[in-house]
Parts: structure tokens; sequence; C-alpha cells
């Protein structure tokens, strides 16, 4: 316990220097920040220095609390700042809760005119949620064997310890690939026209997967063809597995079947909804290729931009755009939604479960990357699913109590607990924000982006009295 208590202490000295920073750089919000960065920094440092003894190992169950406790943390720290600024309470910690999870849901308006300092911070909340999640998915829901992720065990034959350092190591390194990544956006963005603020803003937001703009507008603010096929393919980028940069750079191949399948789906589904765009507006094909393809892959990669209100192209995209809502890109990146991993393995497993009842007795394993996984990973991706259905329809049951239509209560509920940004219609959709919900709705969507980042299962463990009693136990 001590151990999860200093890593929470040590995450609030973080959040809290780069308040210090953020005063530093942007004169106008110098006293918010400042304000801010105080009690966050005494906090902080108080809890490091008490919880800095010997530590024992990290378990399992001690990585639940872990990875539950610090999202809850960095959203409360980074909500004071934009409460100390202008927000209400229940605002500012939404608006935190969107950046950390790198949902991209806003209750922000009059973007344009907002202080550069705001702006800055809610771009690099995104952007540590972002990296925090790759570290999280690679180090450490795979040895809490949540929701399939044990097949991404970094090396399999080790245990305890030595497992959790092999993979922190392995995360380390992906970190370097982000912050490349990063830089490299900025100067494509830079190079298109962007402003210098404009560009590193926008590139925290795009690998992040986030989808935090520093204008109302989103992205359709900048109409250069040129910047919205960078940003298009900037998106796709934070949605890929940054194990696979790692496999690809290190000279052991480029052979991936998640990112195979990322990549083939979103080809198909743009091409199809371009060629339904062309014949039934009669619009030009080239903008109308750009239009979708940069819409669809920032919905499936769950960052959450906007080109253009795309609710306005009908019904049947409206509907296709909600369906996408719930893709989401690769196991190991940035993105969330359901992943094309457990797709993936339900999929397959759907399939030979169709063999086995035309032949009984026949043997049809599930393969996944060539190897067969056992039954223990196909219960984790099935329970995953049951919980993330369950999470969608209880949020939107919930909603409808607020007296939300059903459009927004279904749309809401599926874009906050797959971390997508915009919802569907006119309040919440690509042209609207969530500014207008009321205090208890935007608490409970800040549930389901807290809930939809952390996978689920590794926060309602933590709601069964079972669990704390074997934690306190151990």
């Amino acid at each position: 316990m001590t151990f999860v208590a200093f890593i929470n202490g040590l995450l609030l000295v973080g959040l809290g220097a780069l308040m210090a920073l953020n005063a530093l750089v942007f004169p106008a919000t110098r006293g918010v920040f400042l304000e801010a960065a105080l009690p966050v920094l005494t906090v902080g440092g108080c809890v490091c220095l008490s919880t800095l003894t010997p530590r024992a190992g990290l378990n399992r169950l001690h990585s639940f609390l872990l990875t539950g406790s610090t999202w809850i943390t960095a959203a409360a720290a980074g909500a004071l700042p934009l409460w100390l600024w202008d927000l209400s309470f229940t605002d500012a910690f939404f608006e935190a809760m969107s950046g950390i999870t790198t949902t991209g849901s806003t209750v922000m308006t009059g973007l344009d005119g907002t202080p550069r300092g705001i702006l800055m911070w809610r771009a690099l909340l995104q952007w540590i949620g972002g990296v925090g999640f790759i570290v999280a998915g690679i180090a450490l829901l795979p040895i809490m064997r949540v929701g399939g992720m044990q097949l991404f065990q970094t090396e399999s034959s080790e245990k305890g310890d030595k497992e959790l350092a092999s993979a922190a190591r392995f995360a380390a390194a992906t970190i370097w690939i982000y912050l490349a990544l990063t830089q490299l956006c900025a100067l494509v963005y830079i190079s298109g026209g962007m402003t210098a603020f404009e560009a590193i803003a926008h590139a925290l937001t795009t690998l992040s997967t986030g989808g935090y703009s520093t204008s109302d507008s989103s992205f359709g603010l900048f109409e250069s063809a040129y910047l919205q096929w960078a940003g298009t393919l900037f998106m796709l980028a934070g949605a890929l597995p940054f194990a696979w940069y790692i496999r690809v750079l290190s000279g052991r191949g480029v052979r991936s079947e998640q990112v195979r399948a990322l990549i083939v789906t979103l080809a198909l589904v743009i091409l199809g909804l371009t060629a339904w765009r062309v014949a039934t507006g009669g619009t030009p094909v080239l903008e109308t290729l750009r239009l979708v393809a940069f819409n669809v892959v920032s919905v499936v990669t769950t960052t959450g931009y906007a080109t253009t209100d795309y609710t306005t192209w009908g019904p049947f995209a409206a509907v296709a755009f909600l369906c996408l809502t719930a893709m989401g890109g690769c196991t190991g990146s940035t993105s969330g939604g359901g992943k094309m991993m457990r797709w993936i393995v339900l999929m397959r497993s759907v399939r030979a479960q169709m063999k086995r009842i035309r032949a009984p007795h026949g043997i049809f394993p599930v393969r996944y990357e060539g190897r067969p996984f056992d039954a223990d990973v196909m219960s984790g991706v099935m329970t995953f699913f049951a919980f993330y259905a369950a999470t969608v329809m209880g949020l939107a049951i919930a909603l409808t109590m607020y007296g939300l239509d059903t459009t927004t209560s279904l749309s809401g509920a599926l874009t906050a607990v797959a971390n997508v940004g915009p919802g569907i219609g006119a309040t919440i959709g690509p042209a609207g924000n969530f500014a207008s919900l009321p205090d208890g709705a935007k608490w409970l969507l800040s549930f389901g982006m807290y809930a939809g980042r952390l996978e689920m299962l590794t926060v309602y463990v933590l709601l069964v009295p079972a669990f704390w009693r074997e934690v306190a136990y151990r």
C-alpha cells in the first residue's frame, strides 16, 4: 500500500511541477497555475516523504489499486487550475477527467478566446493520459489479466517482480517513441501553416488520440488539405501498438494481425462511406474522401477531432459513426474503445463455435498471431465485452433520468465509455458540447470515461468488498 501511495504522491509532484512550468511560460494565467501548484506540490511531497520506506514488491491486488487510483488523482489535481480559472467544480472535474482519459468531450466554449495557458494545460492532460495508458497497457494490465490482456505479457516465463520490471523497461522504450512521434507531428503541423502554439497543442492531443483543440471549430479551423491528411496519419499512428513500433525499429518484422485488421477495416469503411456520399450527395470525390477519412479515423481511433458535422450527412452516416464509436484502435496504443485484438479474438471464437456446432467431435483451435490462446484469454475478452455493454446500457438509462433524449443518452454513454469525445445529435454531436448537460449527467459521464479508460474490470473489482478484505489481509 505504501508503494501505491508513493506513486500517487510522485504523480502529484509531477503535475505540480508542470503547473509551475505552465505559469512561467504563460504569464496571463500565472496566478492561477501558481495557486494550483502550491497545494498539489505540498500534498504530493508530503505523501512521497511519508511513504519513502523500503517497499515490498507490487502484487496483482496492488496493481489494481495503483491503476485505479492514479487516474482519480490525476483528474482531481488536473481540475484544480480549471476550477481556479473559471469553471465550476463539476465542469472542471469533467474537463480534467475527459483530458486525462484522452476522451476529448468538453464543457468549454469560446476556446478561440480562452487563455493559452488553459488550452495548453488541457492538451498536456491528454498527452499525460495517453502515455500513462501505454504504460498501464504494457506493464500492468497484462499482469492483472484484465480483458484478455495476458496475451501481451512481454515475458510470460517470468513472474512477479521480474515480470513487472521487464514490462516496465519495455514501457520506457515506448515513451521515447511517443515523444519522437509527438515532436514529428508538431513539426509537420508547423510546416502546414499552424502557429507554433497550435502545432504543439494539437500534436499533444493527436498522438494521445485525445482530440482537445484550441478552437471551437476543432480541426475544422484548418481548411488545409495537407494538415487534414497529416492529422489523419498521426491519429492512426497514435492508435497503433507501440510494441509494434519497437519490433519494427529493432528489425523483427512488421507483421501484426491487429495492425492489419485496423488498416483494412478503416480502408473499407472510408471507401464505402465515400462512395455512398458521392453517389447520394454529388460531392467532389477527393474532397469527400478527405473529409470521410479524417472523421472516420478520428472516431475509430477515439481521437474525437471533427472537420465537419458528419451527423448532417443523413441517418445512414449517423448510425455508421455511432457503430464505429465502439471499435477502437489497437491494444498497446493510446486509443480507447473495444480494441482490435478483442474484436479479432471474439470473431474467431464465434467462428470456431459455429464449426463445433456443425462437427461436435472436431477440434478447432483458435489462434492469434499464430499462437493458440487458452480459455482464460477468451473468458477475459467475453467478460470485457459483457461489462462494456452493461456499462453503456446502465449509463444510458441513468442519463435519461436527467431528462436527456434517447439519442443523447445512448451516444453520450457510448462515447464516454469508448473515450471518443463527441456523440451524436444536436447537443453533444461534433458541432456541440457537453456544457448544457445537468451536473449529475456530467458526473455519470465522468465515471463512464474513467471506467472505459481502465478497461472496466480494473474499476469494478475495486467496488467488491472482498477485494479490500484481501488487500488488508496481505
